[in-house]
């Protein structure tokens, strides 16, 4: 008679370590940097934080898209490449003379059109999201240097898009770039999204049970083409940020950004089986490796030192995931 009760306060320990968890690891990230007394006077000084904050949104905002589809026990490994796409799609249809809305709109698009399509293929036919998106990040990428000849796309001096990640009053916290705003607006949605309505009801119980999930009713199929479709939308939003922070559209671009997003979403408190994230914990994850790299950089260190690290960072939250989910069963 006391095991359920056992059991049920077990599953609030390991929801309390989800959700305090992201938070305790930034704390940590951010006092290990403040140790170094060179690194700390400039650490959380308004100009750094606001280049943190900046770093954060492409990262951020691909991980939203990346949370619906883990949750939902899924994985997507193209969004560097569609990233690069939409980035080349947004400056070619600027170039061409296309309005700031057009471009928007048309860029967005293509991310979402470059989901849709994962999500068909995934859902139609059965096959493993992790070869499908696998097979698609080359497709992309491909296109993309197809679509750019080659080459980057420079936007025309003074496009309006290229003031979504300006940096205004550099040394200043305030006023925040409109990018990192669009992103915080958008975790506000995607949050509600995922907690507040049936559609994301439906993600979390394909995530835990698909078969148990398509037994109860739910379309599982049409479920995971909206879902791809959804977070290839986010991916092309993350594809106009990229072109406004370059100013240019680069087929070349964002090549292991994929390992970035997934790395947020894990540290975030989700797991790759499913069932299981959120995402005010990928925002946090996302600001994680942000503030990882920002620190590496100040404290002088390589760019292979940094992926050593995010490596292990990325290691250590699989395995801790992995700890959490087999204590859960017993």
């Amino acid at each position: 008679m006391t095991q359920p009760a056992v059991s049920k306060k077990s599953l609030n320990v390991f929801h309390a370590i989800n959700v305090i968890g992201p938070f305790f690891g930034l704390l940590l990230v951010l006092g290990l940097f403040s140790l170094n007394s060179e690194v700390r006077p400039y650490l959380f000084t308004g100009g750094n934080l606001k280049i943190i904050l900046l770093q954060t949104v492409i990262v951020a905002i691909g991980a939203m898209g990346m949370t619906m589809i883990i949750v939902s026990g899924g994985i997507d490994l193209s969004v560097g490449s569609v990233v690069a796409l939409t980035s080349v799609v947004g400056a070619t249809l600027l170039v061409k003379g296309c309005s700031t809305g057009v471009t928007i709109v048309l860029t967005v698009l293509a991310g979402g059109l470059i989901g849709l399509l994962n999500g068909l293929v995934i859902a139609g036919f059965g096959m493993t999201p992790f070869i499908v998106t696998l097979g698609m990040m080359g497709v992309v990428r491909g296109a993309a240097k197809w679509l750019a000849g080659n080459q980057t796309v420079n936007t025309p001096a003074g496009a309006p898009l290229d003031h979504l990640m300006a940096r205004v009053s550099p040394t200043e916290l305030f006023p925040l770039p409109p990018g990192v705003w669009i992103a915080a607006g958008l975790a506000v949605i995607v949050a509600v999204v995922m907690r507040q309505t049936v559609f994301g009801r439906y993600l979390f119980a394909i995530g835990s049970n698909e078969a148990t999930a398509r037994l109860c009713g739910i379309r599982v199929r049409l479920q995971k083409i909206l879902t791809y479709a959804l977070a290839g939308l986010l991916f092309g939003v993350a594809g106009l940020m990229q072109v406004s922070r370059l100013t240019q559209g680069d087929p070349t671009v964002a090549i292991g950004l994929e390992l970035d997003i997934i790395a947020a979403v894990v540290i975030g408190g989700a797991s790759l089986n499913g069932g299981t994230g959120s995402v005010l914990g990928s925002m946090i994850g996302a600001l994680i490796m942000a503030v990882l790299r920002n620190g590496s950089n100040q404290m002088g260190w390589q760019n292979y030192t940094q992926e050593i690290i995010i490596g292990i960072v990325i290691i250590i939250a699989v395995g801790l995931d992995q700890l959490r989910q087999s204590r859960m069963r017993r």
